[in-house]
């Protein structure tokens, strides 16, 4: 339902559309790239089943969006509404827990001498496996959403967190991970000068919980991948066969490597269209592709999709996001702010990261040639987050929150 483009075009920008754009069609793009991107096993379904002895676990909603399928001129659009996991306005905490999970044990076993036991059926009960390497502290990087994932795991299992964020980070994003009980400092630079503030961190009471990874430090992000995976299971318990197209954010990548983990285990022809979505401010993977190898995107990084403004592709996404993304689309603000509107109409609230995906599909549809969406196509969109900035979301709604 959606064509494949020629390995290796590109899309201009439209003269008939006044915003500007880039699109990036994958030459080295495989139905097998599970397999090619050396992961040591295929996606199964623990970190779902993880997730469901954490409190306050339900699946996030799959939306089904008519009007907005027949205003684009699609057969079918669903929207993955990640507004809201554990009570926290992101999917991020999914990777987060399993990643924090999986060192913890990896911990216990070299310090304890112990394998740590993994009948607890609560967080009280997991809290007490852990509470022999107390004092700990998880430390993140984030710009906004990562960290605070990461600071209310923490405060699940009594730890201390101590999140950096880069300069320019929106002040009710700050107080949101203060508000989870962590320490916040900020870093005077980008992302990618936090995450390299960030290395130089780790000791042997402090965890490094990283959803992006450098050489030396790999299997942390590696698990924060496997960790996503339940966003794709639960896709998968109620959708009826796979979409014809799927559009994920991209920041450093874990997310969409999680998608291409997900869709091409299989291989075979019949797999989705895999698109990932950029700002035109920080389109580090779309360089990337262009340049074949990782590349830094120099900033300032500074799009009101916060979640995407990173310069650095992660190392482990990216054998899954060069092999496995058909292509990348870079869209500018002004093309969030219209998602995000459109999905308050059908009644998602979502914040600018999270309507990226919609904001791409609509740049897509109104960019005109290069890239064929058949009107019989079904488009699964993942909306990755909520409100994460309220005064922000009401400017560009022009009104609260659904459910406020």
């Amino acid at each position: 339902m959606v064509r494949r483009p020629d390995a290796g075009e590109e899309c201009a920008e439209s003269e008939e559309v006044p915003m500007m754009r880039e699109v990036f069609h994958n030459a080295s793009a495989s139905a097998s790239s599970v397999e090619a991107a050396g992961f040591p096993e295929m996606p199964t379904r623990e970190p779902l089943a993880f997730h469901q002895r954490l409190p306050g676990y339900r699946p996030s909603p799959l939306v089904d969006a008519p009007g907005l399928a027949e205003i684009l001129g699609v057969a079918q659009v669903s929207i993955k509404d990640e507004s809201s996991r554990f009570g926290l306005p992101a999917f991020k905490v999914l990777g987060a827990c399993w990643a924090v999970y999986r060192a913890l044990q990896q911990i216990v076993v070299e310090r304890l001498g112990v394998q740590p036991s993994d009948d607890w059926t609560d967080i009280a009960e997991l809290r007490a496996v852990l509470a022999p390497l107390r004092p700990m502290t998880l430390t993140a990087v984030t710009a906004g959403n990562h960290g605070r994932a990461v600071a209310r795991v923490a405060r699940w299992l009594d730890f201390d967190a101590r999140i950096l964020v880069p300069a320019g980070t929106a002040p009710a994003r700050i107080a949101a991970i203060e508000e989870e009980g962590a320490s916040v400092v900020v870093v005077d630079g980008t992302y990618d000068d936090a995450v390299e503030r960030l290395a130089g961190e780790a000791d042997e009471r402090t965890l490094l919980i990283s959803d992006t990874a450098w050489p030396g430090y790999e299997q942390i992000p590696r698990w924060v991948i496997e960790g996503y995976s339940t966003i794709f299971w639960e896709i998968d318990d109620v959708m009826e066969g796979w979409p014809d197209l799927v559009i994920v954010p991209v920041g450093v990548g874990a997310l969409a490597a999680a998608a291409v983990r997900h869709y091409r285990r299989l291989g075979g022809e019949r797999t989705p269209v895999l698109v990932g979505v950029e700002s035109l401010h920080a389109a580090c993977v779309l360089e990337s592709l262009r340049a074949g190898g990782i590349v830094t995107v120099p900033g300032p990084h500074d799009s009101i999709m916060a979640g995407l403004n990173a310069g650095t592709p992660s190392l482990v996404a990216w054998p899954y996001l060069s092999q496995g993304l058909d292509a990348v689309v870079a869209i500018e603000d002004d093309r969030a702010r219209e998602g995000m509107r459109a999905l308050a109409r059908v009644g998602v609230v979502a914040g600018e990261t999270g309507a990226a995906a919609l904001g791409a599909l609509i740049e897509l549809i109104k960019g005109g040639e290069g890239f064929p969406i058949d009107p019989g196509a079904r488009v699964l969109l993942l909306s990755t987050e909520g409100v994460t900035d309220r005064e922000a979301y009401e400017l560009i709604v022009g009104e609260p929150p659904v459910g406020s």
